[in-house]
């Protein structure tokens, strides 16, 4: 492990841009062994290295993005409570810029309401209220890139 390079390397990153170039996508992710190289054209450009079983740049997303909930001490969330990512995209809080967003904190959901939307491969993809309830929190910001199973919202 001692002569593992510990740099990014540029050269993957210049193809994998590149790749974004020439296909027309808007994303896309590399993991090999402990590295996890993401490139996206949504704004800014990503460079990551973290081991894949705990990306850094998770944890640096959530404690730059003050709208993001924490778990109190003390207090642990019901997995049954949580609403997960189903796929790896982007979070669209309201079905258009500048409109009222579909939910918010303290909010009644019926089963089958649209809670948010993730754009995946430029397709906008309606994520629906499991059940009904009351939205208690709110993990995740409007525009930000999230994880497949990355806990969006909770409905209690």
């Amino acid at each position: 492990m001692a002569d593992k390079k510990l740099g990014i390397d540029q050269a993957l990153i210049r193809d994998l841009a590149n790749i974004l170039n020439e296909t027309d996508l808007t994303e896309i992710e590399v993991e090999q062994e402990d590295l996890r190289i993401r490139v996206s054209r949504a704004g800014t450009t990503q460079y990551v290295q973290a081991p894949i079983a705990a990306p850094a740049y998770a944890a640096a997303a959530a404690a730059a993005a003050p709208a993001v909930a924490a778990v109190p001490a003390g207090k642990s969330r019901n997995p049954d409570n949580v609403v997960s990512a189903p796929m790896v995209g982007t979070v669209y809080m309201a079905p258009a810029p500048g409109a009222a967003a579909f939910i918010e904190v303290g909010a009644s959901v019926k089963e089958g309401q649209t809670l948010l939307i993730i754009e995946a491969m430029k397709t906008m993809n309606q994520i629906p209220a499991p059940k009904s309830g009351t939205v208690t929190e709110i993990l995740i910001q409007d525009g930000r890139p999230v994880e497949y199973g990355e806990a969006l919202v909770v409905i209690e």
